[in-house]
């Protein structure tokens, strides 16, 4: 009574402070707040990209993360500038370089080209060519016609370059190609060109050859030197980050591992860890909230002995709704119990006759779990299976009638074992019916079940009467069933009267399902009996 008391004042104080705070909401929400939207906004992008992340990460290793995108984003956009920069410093100087010797070439040839004096040429091509940076040089006439060449030649004739070409100053122009050494290996070069003018004449072209290595030697050396800079600092922020995140989250870890612990139901787990903190705030709550689950969880496994699993969490999932009353549903029932079983109780002690009931009633159980029945109860030597509640089975009836079958052979299977072992081998009748039936708490306030009542539970009870050993009897209006008719094979029986029905009963007895069911319910009683090593 204390606890209730104690958890009324405590949802008092809940509602009055949701109040408040519903009022505090309205008046600020009475003006617009754009820096309300845009975290609204933000909140919105959080949660949608929560979806694609990873169920849990350690906090070292998202402080890993951050810092590693952080130093990998900074170090690459700084990488890029520094390429960037580099790569033009490189080609402004190699341009100028260039324009420096095409020029040079261009004016030292001017003369020869206007004197048609080849054989100069020839010698001035061939002492260019001697400087290490040069590749080739070559000297055209103004129709394009080759004069002198020394070194590599391009393929192109003048026209062709300088419409590949690339101007880059007033009349001098550069042209990237490949060419190939004798051993096949490919050589990326630059050529600069430019016009050889006499008096606004144009008297032919100069061009000089350079190779691209050092170039490209130059960035690889630079991209080669940010690289290591960066994996080096990434790999500093990633190992600081770890430790760092290491010491701070041990304490979580504790929490982790206990709440492991709680997941695989260890509910004795406790924290043993004192702190000051609010992780030791969270410490002690975790271990309040461990010792009312392992009550809860004695409570559960308590209660499902006395009644079914399923109206045992029925029960502790809806504790506030537990009250008498109940609710009409279509069910089916199915009662069976030991034919002359008094006289066997004669037979033999108290303890055996306990021993056996057990048995077959363990078979009985795990033949009702098999096609979703719950054991209503248990009256002596009569069993009580309700098919379609307390959860809802559309296929209900067949369910019930295949349980059947399956008692009764699962009976067959165990008295062979028995009389093979010298034990006493008992027979099973049974009797289904299927209709409306009022489900729910019948009782008092003080002492009450979950069960169902009505004329079909009362019919279910006296065809299971009327059965012969090894029989099930069900109605006419069981096997004339659209859903079940053309799934069971089945015997007229009689036209019985049963006392409290007035008009006769036609009955039938069920002997069989359909071939595909059949071999079905004999693989699972294979499988049931392997595994409990009784076959």
């Amino acid at each position: 009574m204390a606890l209730h008391s104690q958890d009324k004042i405590t949802s008092l104080a809940g509602l009055l402070t949701m109040r408040r705070n519903q009022k505090i909401t309205e008046n600020q929400s009475a003006t617009p707040n754009p820096a309300k939207w845009h975290k609204a906004g933000l909140q919105r992008i959080t949660r949608y990209l929560a979806r694609f992340a990873p169920v849990h990460i350690p906090i070292a290793y998202k402080l890993a993360i951050i810092l590693t995108i952080l130093i990998g984003a900074g170090m690459g956009l700084l990488g890029m500038v520094i390429v960037s920069n580099q790569s033009e410093l490189l080609r402004d100087q190699i341009n100028s370089f260039g324009e420096a010797m095409v020029d040079h070439l261009s004016e030292s040839s001017k003369e020869m080209v206007l004197s048609d004096d080849v054989l100069s040429l020839m010698v001035l091509v061939s002492n260019l060519g001697k400087n290490e940076n040069v590749l080739g040089s070559v000297i055209y006439s103004h129709e394009g016609k080759l004069l002198a060449h020394s070194g590599r030649l391009p393929v192109h004739d003048i026209n062709k370059l300088y419409a590949q070409s690339e101007q880059f100053a007033e009349k001098y122009y550069a042209v990237e190609w490949s060419d190939y050494a004798e051993d096949g290996e490919r050589i990326d070069v630059i050529s600069y060109l430019t016009p050889i003018v006499y008096q606004n004449l144009t008297a032919g072209h100069a061009l000089v050859t350079y190779s691209k290595a050092s170039l490209t030697q130059a960035l690889r050396e630079t991209i080669s030197a940010i690289t290591a800079v960066t994996i080096f600092m990434v790999m500093l922020g990633i190992i600081t980050a770890y430790f760092l995140g290491k010491r701070i989250s041990r304490p979580i870890h504790y929490l982790m591992d206990a709440s492991r612990a709680i997941h695989d139901g260890n509910y004795n787990f406790r924290i043993s860890e004192k702190r000051n903190d609010e992780i030791g705030y969270l410490i002690h709550a975790f271990n309040n909230m461990a010792t009312g689950l392992l009550e809860k969880t004695q409570v559960e496994n308590a209660f499902s002995r006395f009644v079914s699993n399923k109206v045992a969490k029925q029960i502790m999932e809806n504790l506030e709704q537990v009250q008498l009353g109940g609710k009409r549903v279509p069910a089916t029932a199915l009662f069976a119990d030991i034919v002359g079983f008094t006289s066997l109780s004669e037979k033999l002690s108290a303890e055996d006759i306990a021993v056996l009931l057990n048995e077959y009633f363990s078979y009985i159980d795990t033949a009702s779990k098999l096609y979703h029945g719950t054991i209503d109860k248990y009256m002596g030597d009569c069993a009580m299976i309700i098919f379609g509640v307390p959860e809802d089975d559309p296929d209900h009836k067949y369910n019930a009638l295949s349980c059947a079958i399956m008692i009764q052979r699962l009976v067959e299977r165990v008295n062979i074992i028995r009389i093979r072992e010298n034990k006493t081998a008992i027979h099973f009748r049974i009797g289904v019916n299927s209709g409306e039936m009022l489900a729910g708490n019948m009782g008092s306030n003080d002492r009450m079940q979950y069960t169902v009542v009505g004329e079909a539970v009362n019919l279910a009870a006296r065809l299971h009467s009327v059965a012969e050993r090894g029989q099930i009897i069900i109605t006419d209006f069981m096997v004339r069933d659209p859903d079940v008719e053309s799934r069971i094979i089945a015997n007229r029986h009689d036209s019985i009267r049963l006392r409290g029905i007035a008009e006769p009963v036609t009955t039938y007895v069920l002997n069989d399902l359909i071939a595909e069911d059949s071999q079905r319910i004999n693989a699972q009683i294979e499988e049931i009996l392997a595994q409990r090593n009784v076959a």
